[in-house]
């Protein structure tokens, strides 16, 4: 079985450095002057590594005459964003944190909303940022389909759109400016193989999906299956069903499937959340901590604690402190440079060996 060293990548989080966004393109990849910034979220480690985002390959560029906006000064604009989960989720505090965080550095006018995990709330919420005057959004979308409500509103005000960590089905430097996430794909793959070096690459194993219609789900499960297949044809995933990403729903899933599956070995959680969800299941059930192998997804302080208690094998880091780079992307687009329309940025890991010691740089 043929090994990889994602594993073993430093678990701290990655504050990116903010020349991606703003001087990336065909030919030129060079650090910022603004590469001190610091992340300001309180979950923080102190000692957090300034990294480059990397442009997808073949990533193009826009600009704001491609896109047809005007040119602002970022200090004197109103930016809205856009929350689209129920924050009891610890990814969605530190992402919103971040994005306050960034505008209270940057002394910028900040309007917010959530749309409480109702799309159709999120396009109203949307709309009535536009409605009280910003200039500039940043959203986190629910879905990646049925925008079209909001790019016909945005468009006729020319305000510029950067979405974060989900991607929107749309037409990039038109329907919106910039996409920053992880890439959800490698995630995939970095949890199959925490899952095959737990399970040892055999016996059958269960998928925890995010929710429907959005591109992370999708992603996550596609990067695990293809891994799976490729480096551990002796592991089969023999159950897939929706947890939504919270954690209620993924106890109730998991209680489910110890019931069909009693000889499952393992379960891939989407996300932290529905990963605890299963450790609750787990002992009501009375199982102990190794009976069942759990790989999730994100790097909150809970799933962390998990590794460290033996319920959970491991954890791939999914970034949420996006504000830095959000607003150096709509900074350095406003001004008229070019931007890039996929940024990545790189996500630790955790496992049994770092765990303890590094819980601390957990969020």
């Amino acid at each position: 079985m043929q090994r990889t060293t994602h594993r073993r990548l430093s678990a701290r989080p990655v504050v990116v450095s903010l020349a991606a966004a703003v001087a990336l393109t065909a030919t030129s990849c060079a650090k910022s002057e603004d590469d001190a910034a610091t992340d300001t979220s309180s979950s923080a480690s102190a000692d957090a590594e300034q990294k480059v985002a990397e442009p997808k390959p073949g990533s193009k560029t826009c600009t704001i005459d491609t896109f047809g906006g005007k040119k602002v000064d970022l200090k004197n604009a109103t930016v809205g964003f856009s929350q689209s989960e129920k924050e009891a989720n610890p990814f969605r505090i530190a992402e919103t944190q971040s994005i306050k965080d960034e505008a209270e550095k940057r002394g910028v006018k900040l309007l917010t909303a959530n749309a409480q995990s109702q799309f159709s709330k999120q396009i109203s919420d949307v709309q009535d940022l536009l409605a009280k005057g910003a200039d500039l959004l940043v959203i986190a979308p629910l879905n990646s389909d049925g925008w079209e409500p909001v790019f016909k509103a945005a468009a006729a005000k020319k305000v510029p759109i950067v979405t974060i960590d989900r991607k929107i089905n749309a037409t990039p430097c038109k329907d919106y400016v910039s996409f920053i996430a992880s890439d959800f794909v490698e995630q995939g793959r970095r949890a199959a193989d925490q899952m095959i070096e737990a399970t040892g690459g055999k016996g059958e194993v269960a998928i925890l999906l995010g929710s429907a219609g959005n591109n992370v789900t999708t992603e996550r499960t596609k990067g695990f299956k293809d891994q799976i297949a490729k480096e551990a044809p002796g592991l089969k995933v023999v159950f897939e069903q929706t947890g939504d990403f919270a954690r209620e729903k993924g106890q109730q899933v998991t209680e489910q499937l110890i019931q069909s599956k009693p000889g499952i070995k393992g379960i891939y959680a989407e996300n932290d959340e529905m990963g605890l969800g299963a450790v609750a299941a787990l002992k009501g059930a009375g199982k102990k901590p190794g009976d069942v192998e759990i790989i999730t997804v994100d790097g909150t302080r809970n799933a962390v604690q998990g590794i460290v208690d033996g319920w959970i094998s491991g954890v791939v880091e999914s970034n949420p402190r996006f504000g830095p780079l959000a607003f150096q992307t709509l900074d350095g687009f406003t001004k008229g440079e070019e931007v890039t329309q996929d940024i990545v940025i790189e996500d630790g890991a955790y496992d049994p060996d770092n765990a303890k010691n590094d819980i601390g740089k957990a969020y």
